[in-house]
């Protein structure tokens, strides 16, 4: 039981992820409405009113009154970005600053109208993208969007109200959205609607009798009520799944659904969208190829629903299979599917519906456990009903009148024939060069070789010669055995040269992505990186490349790359860079550009983008997956070349810092003996005496002064050794802190003279615990610190107390004080101020932070409020002291 209530640490870590990725990305708030009028903006507005009252940083960047006063009053006083005009067919257009908003950075931004649609010259198409790079620079956005705007509900609404749905938002941007409703009861609405609060009154007349009918706002009403509850449940669902207690939990939903050049692939798509919604579940858009070719609009009509499934959010799969049932649930197979998605049969003719059945039994009888749903998928309104197959490519007359020529050339070899050979042998002639043509040409030659080669051995060598008529059972039976055979093995050369060029297609994609990635695995450093990557790209897409690298504070491309980018092609790259999306051409982020640009991406950051200048209009699938994998390829070998660089700059280092540290011990140590002797010599002369007064006492105490310093010089070397080869470890034990302060005082007796050094040990001061050697050197290099950096005769104060069981040791002065851009690096080995006197060798601080750390504590320094400077060092005190012990 107790093993059973425990959450699952799978669906806790998603949500830590989640909540991490939420807390960087802004929040964005919807207000959601069934239809114009119902006060989305109003109810934005004043939303928007509280949090200013807050006292949240909020700016206006785009927010539509349409005139009415109530709307207008609540956007007084709030902080409005002026926005970007622009000029359209003679048409002034106002739209949102998006540059502006990001360079003011509010904490909170409100941007009306979601599902707009920007001016041309916008750096997006739509305004929804606009909103998501605001999001994605951490800044809050308000909104509001109308139900029949969003991409899986908008068959619906066009079936409820006739209107065709132009402007759509895709549903993934409201899957992290916070949704409010903003709901009227539908004869409200009418009301206002025939009030002129909606609309104009010539205007309001007609959406009256149209859009604005009860039974349509009724429907629209329920539909986003459902649309709320249904987001709403997303939230009740992540708390069960990571709760105690919460029981079983059922996360097999997996949806797929196939698509292809057809128009009602569409609508298809949306459904599928709308079921996994229902279920909360992820889905696949497959594609399978076969060896058919497309034409031009065939081939931009998949792109386009194949477009669309991504921004609804699936992971879109594209394969190879001549069978297309074979190819999905191969695909279903692989990925956990549990349902499969297909259209309704609605084909108008014999041949068609029989194709669309078989494609339907085959999926029936192979499927096993995966359930299949077959739902009506309806024709969008851009869709002509007499397009019967409208993604059929058109016939290739030229092969026809190849197949015709060669078959006008063997019946003539067949006549020739005739005249040493009986009837029957021309037949085999004719077999052999369907055969042959089935290598070069396409299917449908291919079948008229077939059967007008049979009815030309008929007319023309069969007996009766010139007719269509056959006297004799045998030449009957042979004829039909040959049309079978003809057609039959034709088909089956022709099918077998389809998939042998499918698989040279898979077999070139490949290849071309081995090479690429031996080419790159070779390369040891950036530059023969980019070479090898330039050079690919350019070869397998017969294209234009430029890498575009960052260098310090800016991006620039590398030298090697064959396209030259202007400043324009250079700001869309520097957009892919930062927001890590690819950007410009055959994309909807600034799509004006020339190029297509994919960020090098890894899990550590972007390491660069790649910039393709591509000759072809419209780029398929397979081939934008195979740039975008040699982007990915580029971009993990990119990074394994700085982690490389950056590890042997790091052996370097740490080399030299070695041989550093080892060299100033030997010096250190070297010098050790000199200045013993020299010390020794100077104390013996000082303590003699001359009676005939020739020996200066004077100069003996300089000699004794600067052997002193040189000995601190060597000792504090030392230390700084000790400290970076890790070998201090402070010998703790119970301390007076009274005995520390005193001991301290009398080794520097001579430093100090002359300087008014004050004591403040706070009374009954517990015994401390610490290394009485570590804490007397560090508590001496503060002091000395101060005697440096001090006017003569400056007053230094020492004190020592113990609060929150920590022993606080600090030592002040009223001198100058620190600079405030030197505190961070006040600490640092070998750091000296610009004013500090000469002589000295910036580790004393160094060395009484790595004492202090090394007791576990800190140290920190200030600027006391009446001057000079102030350095604070706390001690913890974990255990009690040995008389609290024993009382």
């Amino acid at each position: 039981m107790i093993e059973n209530d425990r959450p699952n640490p799978d669906a806790l870590l998603a949500a830590i992820q989640s909540e991490s990725a939420q807390t960087k990305r802004g929040r964005l708030k919807v207000f959601l409405g069934m239809c114009p009028g119902v006060g989305k903006t109003y109810a934005m507005l004043e939303a928007a009113q509280r949090e200013l009252k807050n006292g949240r940083d909020l700016a206006v960047g785009y927010v539509e009154t349409h005139g009415r006063k109530e709307t207008d009053a609540l956007v007084a006083g709030l902080p409005v970005i002026p926005r970007n005009e622009f000029t359209y067919r003679d048409l002034a257009l106002t739209e949102m600053d998006l540059d502006a908003v990001l360079a003011r950075h509010p904490q909170l931004v409100l941007v009306d109208e979601l599902a707009h649609t920007n001016a041309p010259g916008s750096r997006h198409p739509k305004r929804w993208q606009d909103v998501n790079e605001l999001l994605d620079a951490g800044i809050d956005v308000f909104t509001t969007l109308n139900v029949q705007h969003i991409e899986s509900r908008a068959d619906t609404v066009r079936q409820i109200t006739g209107a065709e749905i132009r402007e759509t938002v895709p549903d993934s941007i409201l899957d992290a959205a916070a949704l409010e409703l903003v709901d009227l009861p539908p004869t409200d609405l009418i009301g206002r609607l025939q009030q002129g609060k909606v609309y104009v009154p010539e205007r309001a007349a007609s959406a009256a009798q149209n859009f604005f009918r009860e039974a349509n706002l009724t429907a629209l009403r329920e539909l986003s009520l459902r649309l709320v509850a249904d987001h709403v449940s997303v939230d009740t669902q992540e708390f069960h799944r990571t709760q105690p207690g919460a029981g079983a939990w059922k996360t097999g939903h997996r949806l797929l659904v196939g698509v292809s050049a057809s128009p009602l692939s569409e609508p298809l798509i949306r459904w599928t969208r709308r079921m996994a919604d229902s279920l909360r579940c992820p889905w696949l858009a497959v594609h399978v190829e076969n060896s058919r070719q497309l034409d031009e609009a065939a081939q931009s009509r998949l792109e386009k629903n194949l477009g669309l499934a991504r921004t609804l959010g699936a992971e879109v799969i594209d394969t190879t299979d001549e069978n297309l049932a074979t190819g999905l649930l191969r695909i279903a197979r692989q990925h956990n599917v549990s349902q499969i998605i297909v259209g309704k049969p609605a084909a108008n003719n014999l041949l068609a519906w029989l194709r669309a059945g078989k494609l339907l039994h085959q999926l029936t009888r192979d499927s096993g456990d995966i359930d299949l749903q077959i739902v009506r998928a309806e024709k969008t309104g851009a869709v002509k009903p007499v397009a019967r197959r409208p993604w059929r490519p058109a016939p290739d007359w030229k092969q026809y009148g190849i197949a015709a020529g060669a078959l006008a050339v063997v019946g003539l070899i067949n006549v020739l024939l005739m005249q040493f050979t009986g009837p029957r042998v021309p037949g085999f002639v004719f077999l052999l060069a369907v055969v042959l043509l089935a290598l070069f040409l396409g299917r449908g030659p291919v079948l008229f070789a077939g059967a007008a080669s049979a009815l030309a051995w008929n007319y023309f060598f069969l007996p009766p010669r010139f007719t269509l008529i056959i006297t004799s059972t045998e030449d009957a039976i042979l004829f039909g055995l040959y049309f079978v055979v003809a057609i039959v093995l034709g088909q089956l050369v022709a099918r077998i040269r389809a998939q042998e060029l499918a698989e040279r297609r898979r077999e070139e994609r490949a290849m071309a992505l081995y090479q690429l990635t031996r080419e790159l695995a070779q390369a040891g450093t950036r530059d023969e990186v980019i070479w090898q990557l330039v050079g690919e790209v350019d070869r397998v897409f017969q294209a234009n490349t430029a890498v575009v690298l960052p260098e310090k504070n800016s991006l620039a491309p590398h030298p090697d790359g064959s396209l030259s980018l202007t400043d324009k092609e250079l700001q869309v790259a520097g957009w892919a860079f930062l927001n890590r999306r690819p950007a410009g051409k055959f994309t909807d982020n600034l799509p004006g550009a020339d190029a297509l640009h994919l960020p090098l991406t890894t899990e550590r950051s972007v390491v660069g983008v790649l910039s393709v200048k591509l000759p072809e209009k419209n780029l398929s699938l397979a081939r934008r997956d195979l740039l975008e994998a040699y982007a990915r390829q580029a971009a993990l070998v990119l990074d394994r070349v700085s982690l490389r660089a950056a590890g042997e700059q790091s052996k370097l280092v740490a080399e030299s810092e070695r041989l550093s540290n080892a060299l100033l011990n030997s010096i250190s140590h070297e010098l050790r003996t000199p200045l013993a002797a020299i010390t020794s010599a100077t104390g013996a002369l000082a303590e003699s005496q001359n009676a005939d007064g020739g020996f200066d006492r004077k100069m003996v105490a300089e000699i004794q002064e600067a052997a002193g310093r040189l000995n601190r010089l060597v000792g504090n070397l030392l230390d700084v050794t000790r400290l970076d080869s890790g070998h201090v470890r402070p010998k703790l034990d119970w301390a007076d802190v009274g005995d520390l302060i005193s001991t301290t005082l009398r080794s520097l007796r001579r430093e100090l003279t002359g300087r008014d050094v004050k004591v403040q040990v706070a009374e009954k001061i517990p015994l401390a615990r610490l290394d009485f050697t570590l804490m007397q050197q560090a508590l001496s290099n503060l002091l000395l610190n101060a005697v440096v950096h001090t006017p003569a005769g400056t007053p230094i104060t020492l004190s020592a107390g113990q609060e929150k069981g920590r022993l606080v040791l600090s030592v002040a002065d009223n001198g100058p004080g620190l600079s405030p851009e030197l505190l961070p690096r006040i600490f640092d080995k070998f750091f000296r101020a610009p004013s500090a006197p000469a002589g000295g060798s910036g580790l004393g601080l160094a060395i009484v932070k790595g004492f202090v750390e090394a007791h576990g504590g800190r140290i920190a320094a200030a600027n006391r409020p009446g001057g000079g400077a102030i350095f604070t060092i706390e001690i913890p005190q974990t255990e009690k002291p040995p008389a609290e012990i024993s009382a």
